[in-house]
């Protein structure tokens, strides 16, 4: 049985500012999905576009700076809609304390999809074309960050036996070894989705085939990793009556809508 190390989640502190483990992550991720972008550039379904329409670094740097928006926006508004509605409704200002925690993914990537949506038009770019861009670049950024919540010790596991042997004890999960759920979604929905999704979109695919690969992969591989992650305390309800988590749920319509959108741009003519 192994102890999580406790660590500081403050990188560097340099007076009065402080320089969190976890905000570092996001610029590794940041930074992962400029150099992943750049070689996407690459790639034959982009290398190929000329003219207006040409693919150049300075539209993944534009991309990245509305996802990055899309994001925010998205996470937090989706983790107050989708977990805690009661609460924000009655405390409708706290939507904005963001420094309190609290962001969902399935939120923020529909703040994602948003701002595909506003560069696509803003670009005269086929919207699928931008989505199929951006889809491999985003695993390793989810796995960053999923080694943030790592660092602070936050989000881990269900009870595991003691005998496994990476069971973990947490310093806020109680006196029971847990699975260290963090790791495993770094491992599933970030290193081995990425992995497939790269090798799959390096190829010529038919537009929106490998944004509907990502939705259905992350859909799949976060519903396993929910098996192992110990729900949120106010949504256990869900879980004792439905026998699935909030983030199984949320993981229904992307598994669905992903095989969905599979097939139907497998019969698109281009």
């Amino acid at each position: 049985m192994l102890i999580h190390p406790h660590i500081d989640p403050v990188a560097l502190q340099l007076g009065p500012v402080a320089v969190h483990w976890y905000g570092l992550t996001y610029l590794v991720a940041f930074g992962l999905f400029l150099f992943l972008g750049s070689r996407r550039l690459r790639h034959a379904p982009f290398a190929a576009v000329q003219g207006s329409g040409a693919w150049s670094f300075k539209d993944v740097e534009d991309i990245l700076f509305l996802g990055v928006v899309g994001v925010v926006l998205g996470g937090r508004i989706g983790y107050c809609l989708f977990y805690k509605p009661a609460y924000y409704a009655a405390h409708p200002l706290e939507v904005l304390f963001v420094w309190q925690g609290g962001m969902s993914f399935h939120g923020g990537m529909l703040g994602v999809i948003a701002s595909m949506v506003w560069f696509a038009v803003s670009r005269n770019k086929p919207f699928w074309q931008v989505a199929d861009f951006v889809a491999p670049c985003v695993p390793t950024g989810l796995a960053s960050g999923r080694v943030g919540n790592f660092i602070n010790g936050e989000l881990w596991g269900r009870v595991a036996d003691p005998s496994l042997p990476w069971a973990m004890l947490f310093r806020d999960g109680g006196p029971l070894p847990r699975h260290p759920s963090q790791i495993y979604q770094f491992l599933l929905e970030g290193m081995l989705l990425f992995v497939l999704l790269w090798w799959y979109a390096s190829k010529p695919r038919k537009q929106g085939k490998v944004a509907s690969a990502f939705l259905f992969g992350y859909g799949v591989f976060r519903f396993i990793a929910e098996f192992f992650r110990e729900p949120d305390a106010h949504l256990l309800w869900l879980q004792q009556q439905t026998g699935l988590s909030m983030g199984q749920w949320l993981c229904v319509p992307m598994i669905v809508g992903g095989a969905a959108l599979w097939v139907w741009a497998a019969r698109r003519s281009h």
